[in-house]
């Protein structure tokens, strides 16, 4: 039996950063059109597991429960493995966690959070979320061993720069953004040797976005 693949999709800017210096993500609803979100939708229903570092899921756990985005149902739905050194989840007393949290929430002010005092993980899930506390390689093997749809692994920068340091990563889903950002959170910084990848599709959006798919040649 053919193991899963262990897919990222992130957005970048054409200098390579995916965040901002401080997490910023307002750079990437700039250029993202109906065509580009339509191809991220896809992509994120297409999986039958996430993964994400802990900071990540916290700010998701505090936006998707409360969103009607098309996003959302299977942002909500489908199985989650959260990576966390504590081995466990907490209720997220501060929702907004990140600065790319605040800048969804402030370019989608009808969506997502509305200045709740608390919100429980376990309202991010209609399916199962478990927790992995492990070695990262290890725990990522175990993963694709098991039967099922492939998995999407999410951000954040630190926890994709891992995947992508050990040489975790099956395929890449890369959307590019037409922007430059000059400095920021890079996505390759950790890779310890240059990697060959393969291009398998290219798909351009009216609003200058590419979305990449690429391959460990």
């Amino acid at each position: 039996m053919a193991m899963r693949k262990l897919i990222l999709k992130m957005s970048v800017s054409v200098d390579g950063f995916v965040g901002g210096p401080n997490g910023e993500i307002n750079w990437i609803f700039k250029s993202m059109d109906d065509g580009g979100a339509a191809w991220v939708l896809d992509t994120i229903g297409q999986a039958g597991l996430h993964i994400m570092g802990s900071r990540t899921f916290y700010d998701m756990a505090s936006y998707w429960p409360y969103s009607t985005e098309p996003f959302a149902a299977p942002m909500n739905n489908i199985p989650k493995v959260v990576f966390s050194k504590k081995g466990a989840l907490e209720s997220v007393n501060d929702l907004l966690t990140t600065t790319a949290l605040k800048d969804a929430s402030r370019i989608n002010p009808t969506q997502g959070i509305k200045n709740r005092a608390a919100v429980s993980p376990a309202a991010f899930t209609a399916a199962d979320t478990k927790v992995a506390g492990g070695d990262l390689a290890e725990e990522i093997a175990r993963l694709k061993q098991q039967p099922g749809k492939d998995i999407l692994a999410h951000g954040g920068a630190s926890f994709a720069q891992s995947l992508a340091k050990l040489g975790l990563i099956d395929e890449y889903r890369l959307v590019t953004h037409p922007v430059v950002l000059g400095r920021g959170l890079p996505l390759f910084s950790a890779i310890p040797n240059p990697v060959d990848l393969k291009l398998v599709s290219a798909t351009q959006f009216k609003s200058g976005t590419i979305a990449h798919v690429y391959r460990p040649a």
